[in-house]
């Protein structure tokens, strides 16, 4: 009989959202056979909490597993809750820890983040970062399995000459720091005034009205495109020749794994989990929090060092195709067992 799972986490891309891990990796689930039901689809935020409350108290004695989506903000509290509900029911709970911040969160609730994390059946860190941070804070029950893409869906483009031709993916929230892409791109057409940025991502809490201000101010025009569809920016990633990563803290944002495994060179700020998807001057560029100075510069470098840049987008790929799905699959099986 196949394993049942309940799967708790922001299913939004219907209200324009960005697909998060509940609609790709269920999709995944579904597709090895599991039966997999999920909780929520509910736009407004209370709203949510209350369906994925209800949701799980009613299937908590009908499933195998209950799949919890872990976030260090808001989002903090339907993991907390849904996590209670399992313990009284006595299901086994998994919280997929997705928040860069969320040692911070565990410093800021220890007793609630006790209560979550280590009566769970397990935790999954898709980072080696959260499970050192867990690790050093006294949690010894958590399983390092990595974020996946399925590496079929992304061809490589081998790109022999670089143009500077700005590629930025992410929601507009002020913790990704996208006013910072801007930066970069006026400082990068001091150096080459042909040079590109767009912007794909949809609103999250008022930052891309933010951002376009911004750009009015300096006088430079950027694309934004609002949400694209995956393959709506894959497309139009073959028209870019690098990928910005300006995230303030972050953990292992799929974006960046996605432009990896299309051949598009990465330059992306040193926070949180970032440094343990990538490995400087190896497959990808770092540079400190908020440094356009020397993102720019980063940037300048890769397009006059296109040697280095071609084998440091062969790395990426390299490293990314590790991260295919039907090696990640195993671990979850194993965990699922």
């Amino acid at each position: 009989m196949s394993k049942r799972i309940l799967y708790i986490g922001n299913q939004l891309s219907k209200h324009g959202f960005n697909k998060t891990t509940i609609e790709t990796l269920g999709s995944s689930f579904e597709n090895e056979g599991y039966v997999v039901s999920y909780s929520s689809s509910k736009k407004n935020q209370i709203v949510r909490l209350f369906d994925m409350i209800f949701t799980t108290f009613w299937n908590a004695k009908k499933v195998d597993f209950i799949l919890i989506d872990t976030y260090s903000t808001s989002s903090f509290w339907y993991a907390f809750f849904c996590s209670q509900i399992a313990r009284v029911f006595k299901t086994k709970y998994i919280p997929i820890l997705h928040g860069g911040d969320l040692p911070k969160r565990l410093d800021a609730n220890s007793k609630l983040s006790r209560m979550l994390f280590n009566n769970a059946f397990k935790n999954v860190a898709p980072s080696s970062y959260l499970l050192s941070e867990f690790a050093n804070k006294g949690y010894q029950n958590v399983v390092y399995i990595p974020n996946t893409i399925e590496i079929k869906n992304y061809a490589f483009k081998r790109r022999n000459v670089f143009e500077p031709k700005l590629l930025w993916v992410r929601a507009f929230a002020t913790i990704y720091n996208p006013k910072m892409a801007v930066a970069v791109l006026n400082k990068l057409q001091a150096h080459y005034p042909n040079a590109t940025l767009t912007m794909v991502g949809p609103d999250k809490d008022g930052s891309m009205e933010v951002t376009k201000q911004y750009a009015k101010e300096l006088g430079i025009e950027v694309c934004f495109t609002n949400r694209l569809s995956k393959e709506e920016w894959i497309n139009l990633s073959q028209e870019c020749d690098f990928f910005i990563n300006t995230t303030h803290f972050d953990n292992t944002p799929i974006s960046v794994m996605e432009a990896m495994a299309l051949g598009l060179p990465v330059v992306s700020t040193n926070v949180g989990g970032i440094p343990f998807l990538l490995t400087h001057d190896e497959n990808a560029v770092l540079v400190n929090d908020n440094d356009s100075e020397a993102m720019t510069n980063a940037i300048v470098d890769l397009i006059k060092n296109e040697k280095k840049t071609v084998l440091m987008s062969e790395n990426a790929r390299a490293f990314v195709e590790q991260m295919d799905w039907d090696n990640i699959k195993k671990k979850w099986r194993v965990l699922l067992s």
